[in-house]
């Protein structure tokens, strides 16, 4: 049997969670194939992935980095994604345009949750993945429980396709379990085949028919052949390690260690002979054989203040020039990135990962054909979780702020800015506090903008308890003509929720038909600010009475009788606080669904019910009533809780009464 090795250029992410060491595995990958001259360092600042200042500063991705290698005559595109689940956006928007991913690992049993949402996420998708164990030289405890702390988390069969070879407690090579070949480790160079360690054996001969059953499990031929101990040809087992990746029903895993190129080159090989053709994810997303004209995708939106705009695309099908045109508009500059270079190119084909120039209209996530713009992102984009309201230093840069911001959330659509009325606050909603601030550096760092931030005001609000009259009157007297106005309410207390009501109960004509408007609008300014300093809500007031005078009287003088009598009979009507409540559902690992109970009960938060989570065996859904002003930092303590992994959303619900030592708090604030 002869295993037809996938051509063409192919496209791969590197996924995984932060620290797990995808930046220096992408630096190992592109020394080994020539494409740099030395590897990188993350800590030294030299990398050709994470080439912006933020990432710099913090040692740490904080955006996708692209860049392209050729391995033995195959093209391979590379996003490396970042790590933070803050910047997950990132990785979402690069799982649209690939073949396959790499979830690179540390080898910690204790910390496979977190490769949980990435996992899910590469399975729903069914995007072939292989799963990476990077740091193997230092890895403590059996690979054995490591493998099976892994399949945990994932609902696919994971197929471990190598056992490290140990030499007084550290890990000296690898035993190829397809192709029953051992190797041994050497620093910055291919590993150099070795008879297989007679000690290793045993352990060698479980671990590959562990391996072939996973794969018989998929194939009944497979299976005749292990029931009749018929040892299988090799070309039969990459081919069924081929297809069962395409297929999305197995993950095999590999080991290695990117520092020191170790298991890198392996890697490589599988990638090379196992990642389907670009014509598979093309099928996947809908781009078969037969689409007309050239069709792509953008994963990534780069703006620059000098540069412009960089749209960073996936070519499904077609051939695209420089100076071609989409519905959107006209390339104008195509270009292959390597990191933080570009590379001019005059054409790209079909499975290539390329950026287009001076698309200005388009979106990430967005299909461009020649006859339309196709907008396929918004389904993808996460709810934000933890915001900051922002002010400009200088006030003669708050047109400049809103252009700005217009931009890095076109880069990221996972910020959101808007104005909130209640508050007269501008926030800038995201994933997370490291993901605010980066996006503040952006700010300063892009566009010479100096912004502030604070933490959001809450939209109290304020109700009566009681009802009450009141009569009220204005008289100025000057030169000329004076001001009159008087008038008597009826201020009563409405239901929780049904806003505020104005009716007029006039008899004979004591306040004329054109004043009444001018008396609902005083109360209504009034309204904005009530006695306790807040707006005032679920409240009617009744205009049953009044007097006017034939020449002082006007709409202003009632307008300021109303206030009067608002001012003077709101504090009668025992005013009482009322806080916005936010109905949260919570989704976190069982595991740890007693700590996060800890954390709602701490927050002031009335616990509803539990579920499992939909679709997450070993999750719970847990729903709450929380204040907003505990919900706003819940994500810090949820995911301190949960290594990161625990999420909610969340939903305004109602307003609820504050007394007592919080609500002093709250009005000492005020004042």
């Amino acid at each position: 049997m002869v295993v037809d090795k996938p051509m063409g250029p192919r496209s791969i992410a590197l996924v995984g969670p932060y620290s797990s060491g995808k930046t220096t595995l992408l630096e190992a990958i592109l020394h080994i194939c020539g494409e740099t001259d030395r590897k990188g360092s993350v800590t030294a600042g030299t990398s050709c992935g994470d080439s912006s200042r933020e990432a710099r500063d913090r040692q740490m991705s904080v955006e996708v980095n692209a860049a392209h290698a050729i391995y033995l005559g195959d093209d391979f595109s590379i996003l490396d994604c970042p790590g933070s689940i803050e910047f997950f956006q990132e990785t979402e928007n690069a799982l649209t345009g690939v073949d396959a991913a790499v979830v690179v690992c540390e080898p910690d049993s204790d910390r496979v949750l977190t490769l949980s949402p990435i996992l899910k996420r590469l399975q729903e998708k069914n995007l072939p993945t292989f799963i990476f164990v990077n740091k193997i030289d230092k890895a403590h405890g059996s690979v054995q429980d490591l493998f099976n702390s892994l399949q945990s988390v994932t609902d696919r069969a994971l197929v471990l396709r190598q056992v490290p070879i140990f030499k007084d407690n550290i890990v000296t090579g690898y035993v190829d379990l397809a192709s029953e070949r051992a190797y041994v480790y050497k620093e910055g160079e291919a590993s150099r085949i070795i008879d297989l360690p007679p000690e290793m054996a045993e352990e060698e001969g479980s671990s590959r028919f562990a391996m072939l059953e996973k794969l018989a499990d998929f194939d009944d031929h497979l299976m005749e052949e292990l029931l009749e101990d018929i040892d299988p040809e090799r070309e039969e087992i990459y081919s069924l390690l081929q297809n069962d990746l395409k297929e999305g029903l197995v993950t095999p895993v590999f080991l290695g260690s990117a520092e020191h190129d170790n298991g890198v080159r392996r890697l490589l090989k599988a990638l090379r002979h196992e990642v389907p053709e670009a014509s598979v994810a093309a099928a996947r997303a809908g781009f078969g054989a037969g689409t007309d004209g050239p069709v792509a995708q953008v994963v990534k939106t780069y703006m620059s203040a000098q540069g412009g705009k960089l749209s960073l695309a996936r070519i499904w099908s077609g051939t695209v020039k420089d100076g071609d045109s989409f519905a959107v508009g006209r390339v104008g500059g195509l270009f292959r990135l390597q990191g933080g270079k570009s590379d001019k190119l005059d054409s790209a084909t079909a499975g290539e990962i390329v950026a287009f120039g001076r698309l200005d209209a388009a979106q990430t996530g967005d299909i461009l054909t020649t006859a339309e713009t196709i907008h396929a992102q918004a389904d993808s984009i996460l709810e934000p979780v933890y915001n900051f309201a922002l002010y400009s230093e200088k006030r003669e840069d708050d047109v400049k702020l809103s252009s700005a911001l217009g931009k890095i959330v076109e880069e990221d659509p996972s910020l959101k800015a808007e104005h909130k009325q209640e508050t007269q606050e501008l926030l800038l909603w995201g994933q997370g506090e490291i993901h605010l601030k980066v996006a503040l550096e952006r700010l300063r760092n892009k566009y010479g903008l100096s912004v502030k931030s604070r933490r959001p005001k809450v939209a109290y609000k304020e109700a009566i308890r009681k009802a009450a009259t009141q009569h009220a009157r204005y008289k100025k007297q000057s030169g000329g003509h004076g001001q009159f106005g008087d008038v008597q309410i009826e201020i009563k207390p409405r239901p929780r929720g049904s806003g505020f009501s104005f009716e007029e109960k006039i008899v004979g004509g004591s306040v004329p038909r054109q004043y009444i408007p001018a008396v609902e609008h005083g109360v209504k300014e009034y309204l904005l600010e009530g006695p306790l300093g807040f707006p005032v809500v679920d409240v009617s007031v009744t205009l049953f009475d009044g007097q006017f005078h034939s020449v002082d009287s006007s709409e202003n003088s009632f307008r300021s009788a109303a206030r009067i009598a608002m001012s003077e009979g709101m504090p009668k009507c025992d005013p009482v606080l009322l806080e916005p409540i936010y109905k949260v559902e919570i989704a976190m690992p069982s595991e740890h669904t007693s700590k996060v109970n800890s954390i709602v009960s701490g927050r002031r938060g009335q616990i509803l019910g539990y579920d499992a989570r939909e679709g997450w065996d070993g999750w719970d859904m847990l729903v709450a009533m929380i204040p907003e002003s505990e919900v706003h930092d819940l994500i810090v303590d949820l995911r301190s809780a949960t290594l990161g992994v625990g999420t909610y959303r969340s939903e305004f619900d109602h307003l609820q009464e504050l007394t007592g030592q919080n609500a002093e708090k709250v009005l000492q604030n005020r004042s």
